[in-house]
């Protein structure tokens, strides 16, 4: 280029060549990690579908693709049913902390009345017990209700969710109160704004409260393992964990092919809500 020296050129040069090389080492490393990740789960996978004889091999590609060990494992014990349970019990756990979690964290954000700032204390020292402690109570109060082997003991306990709370309050403190002042002045109801201003403008951080619920909800053992003994009641993770303990599966690959119908649904919703995860976590939205 005119006017610039010869000596400056080959600086620019000298400094972009430690640039690609750490940046490449970067890409490297990041491509390592990710196949150390992902390797099991792609060999879990696989493992379903190989016979008993290449169920010890290392190898993606099974030589022989079979589908005997998913037909072994619907036959040997009723996993759609729960399929079924645990999608109703996810599901249900999903919506209710979504909606009366919004409720809780709009009047600790923007209502004003007395004993707000001893809720917002509460709610954070939940979050400091663990939830082992709180076992035999919520099972003595179950049991006292008469809800054991019922939808109900599955559920209620999980309605509401201290951390989501938490997240939905920090968020919408940072929506403009202008907004607010705007619909009341036009008459709109406090129920009206969180479900028509606030929940738009706050997809990002709905949808990391709707995953974490989910994959919890979706993946609890020990809590359905006390309160439900009925076969026909059992979650999915229950189910599972007495099909494998209790010698159900008989080999690798049918306990193989229960888990993955275990981890699938899991995926698929993460693939659904995955770019409002990342919005969420690069915005910072729990940030206060």
């Amino acid at each position: 280029t005119p006017g610039v020296p010869r000596s400056k050129h080959a600086a620019d040069e000298h400094d972009l060549i430690p640039q690609t090389l750490g940046r490449l080492a970067l890409y490297l490393g990041l491509a390592l990690a990710a196949i150390t990740f992902i390797y099991p789960f792609l060999w879990m996978a696989s493992t379903t579908l190989k016979p008993p004889s290449e169920v010890g091999t290392l190898a993606l590609l099974p030589d022989h693709i079979t589908f005997d060990n998913y037909r072994t494992m619907w036959a040997r014990a009723p996993f759609g049913r729960a399929l079924f349970n645990s999608a109703l019990v996810a599901t249900t756990i999903t919506l209710a902390v979504l909606v009366l979690g919004s409720m809780t964290a709009y009047a600790m954000a923007r209502l004003h009345f007395r004993g707000r700032p001893w809720l917002n204390a509460v709610t954070m020292a939940v979050l400091l017990v663990p939830g082992q402690l709180t076992l035999i109570p919520l099972y003595t109060l179950i049991v006292q209700l008469g809800w054991i082997d019922t939808y109900a003991a599955l559920i209620v306990p999980y309605l509401f969710n201290a951390t989501a709370i938490l997240m939905l309050r920090q968020f919408f403190l940072q929506i403009p109160q202008s907004l607010i002042d705007s619909a009341r002045m036009d008459g709109m109801s406090e129920l009206r704004i969180l479900f028509t201003i606030f929940w738009p403008l706050s997809r990002p951080v709905l949808a990391i409260v709707a995953i974490f619920t989910f994959m919890g909800s979706w993946n609890e053992v020990l809590w359905p393992l006390l309160v439900v003994r009925e076969q026909h009641l059992m979650t999915l993770p229950q189910l599972l964990t007495v099909f494998a303990l209790g010698g159900g599966a008989g080999t690798i690959g049918v306990s193989l092919a229960s888990a993955m119908v275990l981890v699938v649904p899991v995926v698929v919703a993460y693939a659904f809500l995955q770019r409002y995860f990342i919005e969420s976590m690069a915005g910072a939205g729990i940030k206060g």
